[in-house]
């Protein structure tokens, strides 16, 4: 982590996050698969609410990052003991919070629905969904909780088998639950919910058994658990930025869903959810290197090598961006054959937006390499308020004021309806990636590597 090749040191920490996260994402594109097959409506009542399942996980952020970035930099530093404080704080303050955002959203999930223009059968689809995937952010808040406390230790195999537990019982629950095979009802868009929850169950009994075992790295047991109500607060001065970038992307998506509604009905949201989860297939790996970076990069911290954190930085931008310039290439040679298999009970309407978001949405991904990666830079080093600010401009001064205009929705603007939306997403991507590589070459030619690690060994 701290000496030796940075290329090698990346991707084999970030091997395992990518795996896990293409399980993750095997997870969410085989709910569409399934709930394509309930019918259109169907897919845009999940794809109502996918903003708003996002965000029902922003309050465990604030423990989830602070215990990935505090973890590290202890660990770097050789406070193994300050680290296990770190993770048992993020846990209690886990629980709690989303404790409340499940009592939230089965009190009020019918009126968020209608606030996004939910009607119908659509309607009833998403609130349901909702209320089902807000309860099991109980278990995945304390679950991710736990990841990061391995990851932050270089353990990130542990991090792929809770995952593939996670994940993989809910590709198993899926067709079980959604279509009713064998004994089991068919419970359609509440079955892809509930396998959903029981994945995110499994998950965390896995987590659990992980740490309790311990790694090479890092353990932790009954008789260290601790609340520490100071590391509790530098967590939440962590990992409050976080939680608002959280907020900012998943509330502007809420307005861009509103806007999708409104101008294409559910054809566009259709074509906007299968759009949206393919999607993920192409950052995930950026997502799994992000979080990787930001492992060495905060130990490096931690350790008092600037340098290496910021070659970290750079290396990681680099590989990201060639990795999904390969995967754009291939999503764009064959748009309609990608959109078909996913969603075969599609109208005509709905595989026409779906192609035409999909080949939009491909000339950007290798924007979105750059920014999980060029993110890592700055959250490694604690300064997780850059991210969040660049969040904030990305899509509320360029996504949500370009779909807005570009649409014509407000009776004014451009009137070019549904595809402004889409163009929206891919602008939004490239000024957030220029901008975020442009800052950091700034930031780190003016020291901001160098303070965090003079503050990290001071602490």
């Amino acid at each position: 982590m701290v000496d030796g090749r940075l290329t090698r040191t990346l991707l084999l920490l970030a091997a395992p996050l990518v795996a896990q996260n293409f399980v993750a994402v095997a997870q969410q594109v085989v709910d569409v698969f399934f709930v394509g097959r309930v019918g259109e409506d169907a897919v845009a009542g999940v794809g109502l609410v996918v903003p708003l399942t996002a965000l029902s996980l922003v309050p465990a952020m604030l423990a989830i990052t602070g215990t990935h970035v505090l973890t590290s930099q202890r660990l770097g530093a050789g406070d193994d003991e300050g680290a296990r404080r770190v993770v048992w704080a993020g846990v209690v303050l886990s629980i709690a919070l989303q404790i409340v955002v499940a009592v939230v959203a089965l009190l009020f999930a019918d009126t968020f629905v209608g606030l996004l223009g939910g009607t119908g059968a659509v309607a009833d689809y998403a609130a349901v969904y909702l209320q089902v995937y807000a309860v099991g952010t109980l278990a995945a808040g304390v679950s991710d909780v736990f990841e990061m406390g391995l990851l932050a230790s270089g353990d990130s195999t542990a991090a792929l088998y809770i995952n593939v537990a996670s994940f993989g019982s809910n590709l198993v629950l899926d067709p079980f639950l959604i279509l009713g095979w064998g004994p089991f009802p068919r419970l359609e868009v509440f079955g892809a919910a509930l396998a959903t929850a029981l994945g995110f169950l499994f998950g965390l009994l896995l987590a659990v058994f992980v740490t309790f075992r311990g790694t090479r790295n890092f353990s932790l047991s009954l008789d260290s658990f601790t609340f520490d109500t100071d590391v509790a607060r530098e967590m939440v001065s962590v990992g409050w930025p976080a939680a608002g970038q959280r907020t900012a992307r998943q509330a502007a998506r809420v307005a861009i869903i509103a806007v999708v509604s409104f101008t294409a009905g559910s054809a566009g949201l259709a074509a906007y959810t299968v759009g949206a989860r393919i999607s993920t297939v192409a950052f995930v790996p950026a997502i799994g290197l992000g979080n990787a970076a930001t492992s060495v990069v905060g130990q490096n911290v931690g350790a008092g090598n600037p340098d290496r954190a910021r070659r970290t930085t750079w290396v990681a931008v680099a590989i990201a961006v060639i990795g999904l310039s390969v995967f754009a290439a291939i999503q764009l040679a064959i748009p309609e054959t990608v959109a078909t298999v996913f969603a075969p009970t599609l109208t005509p309407e709905g595989l026409s937006l779906t192609v035409d978001y999909l080949v939009i949405l491909a000339f950007g991904y290798w924007a979105l390499g750059a920014i999980y990666t060029a993110e890592s830079g700055f959250n490694g080093a604690g300064k997780t308020d850059v991210s969040m600010y660049a969040t904030m401009l990305q899509y509320w001064a360029v996504r949500v004021p370009v779909a807005t205009v570009g649409s014509g929705i407000l009776g004014v603007g451009l009137g070019y309806g549904v595809h402004a939306v889409f163009w929206a997403v891919t602008l939004s991507n490239v000024a957030a990636a220029v901008g975020l590589c442009v800052y950091f070459w700034y930031s780190t030619n003016d020291g901001m590597l160098r303070r965090a690690s003079d503050s990290a060994s001071a602490d």
